[in-house]
């Protein structure tokens, strides 16, 4: 489950419609070539998770995710063992319980004898697996996905270690589980808390920033193919002139498309200062933002070269 070189990850992530920098394919090269997991940092927006889902589909193969949160623990990260299932199975069984504890002398005697048996109600058919062990347990090879892994608590990530070191868990009741097949595997981190050297050691890392303008401008056609080019021209510079502010949240990619798509929708064809004011809810999220950017709308506008000053 590899790509057979850098310049084949480049097409084949843009077939599936994410472009992405050389320093970016050849870390998604070495991952794969070398079965090192990905720790993915940078700012929200910029396309972490996106890159996981582009080389699933690049490889054609399944993505699983784990969404990560304060308090997210094994059990709902791993597997849950389905407690009314084996309740029902317990009441089904009920006869062939008594047969099992008949003639014994004491109590005892009768817990041991149903502990002899506890491995038919602590066994596969009885456990709900969870995103990490259906990645470890999967007959095909997986893209394994554990997103903002930054929002889990530190023991949470301190469990993670064994899967990213040998790619295998523990269960108590049934013992080590090894991965059927190796998952390539990327976390993401938009730095709401440093990740420990441990975890880092075990990862090959890569910072995704805001793209350059190049860049940028290339993931808009591809993925806004009917935006004129004067358009698409303007938009860049514009975003790129307002991410240089002093802003609580730079506008990221993401929010550059849904800003072309409603440019589009609005049927502009030029862009103006007063049209990028009218629209600024589509790229600032804080009121603080949308201030200052218009407060530095003249600026702005002449950098980016729009149709007039305000």
């Amino acid at each position: 489950m590899t790509h057979n070189s850098i310049a084949d990850v480049q097409q084949s992530l843009e077939k599936a419609g994410y472009i992405c920098s050389r320093n970016v394919a050849t870390v998604v090269f070495l991952a794969g070539t070398t079965q090192k997991p990905i720790l993915v940092e940078g700012p929200a927006g910029v396309g972490k998770t996106e890159l996981a889902k582009a080389v699933a589909q690049s490889l054609d193969s399944r993505l699983i995710r784990l969404q990560c949160y304060e308090g997210l623990d094994e059990a709902k990260a791993l597997y849950e063992w389905e407690y009314a299932k084996q309740l029902l199975y317990t009441q089904m069984m009920k006869d062939r319980i008594d047969e099992v504890i008949s003639g014994s002398q004491n109590l005892t005697e009768a817990v041991d004898r149903i502990a002899n048996q506890e491995d038919a109600f602590f066994s596969e058919r009885f456990i709900q697996p969870r995103p990490l062990l259906q990645a470890i347990s999967s007959d095909e090879p997986v893209v394994l996905l554990i997103d903002e892994v930054d929002k889990s608590d530190p023991e949470f990530e301190a469990f993670l270690l064994e899967i990213l070191s040998d790619f295998q868990v523990t269960i108590p009741e049934l013992g080590t589980r090894k991965a059927k097949k190796i998952p390539f595997v990327f976390l993401t981190s938009n730095n709401y808390r440093d990740m420990s050297d441990a975890l880092k050691r075990r990862c090959i890392h890569l910072y995704i920033d805001y793209p350059d303008m190049d860049l940028e401008r290339q993931i808009v056609q591809l993925k806004i193919p009917g935006i004129k080019p004067r358009l698409a021209e303007q938009l860049i510079s514009t975003i790129h002139e307002i991410r240089t502010l002093d802003l609580k949240k730079k506008p990221c990619t993401s929010e550059t498309l849904d800003w072309a798509r409603s440019l589009i929708a609005l049927q502009v064809s030029e862009l103006t200062p007063e049209i990028v004011t009218d629209t600024l809810n589509m790229i600032c999220k804080y009121r603080s933002d949308t201030d200052l950017v218009k407060d530095k709308m003249e600026i702005i506008s002449k950098n980016a070269g729009l149709a007039c000053s305000i």
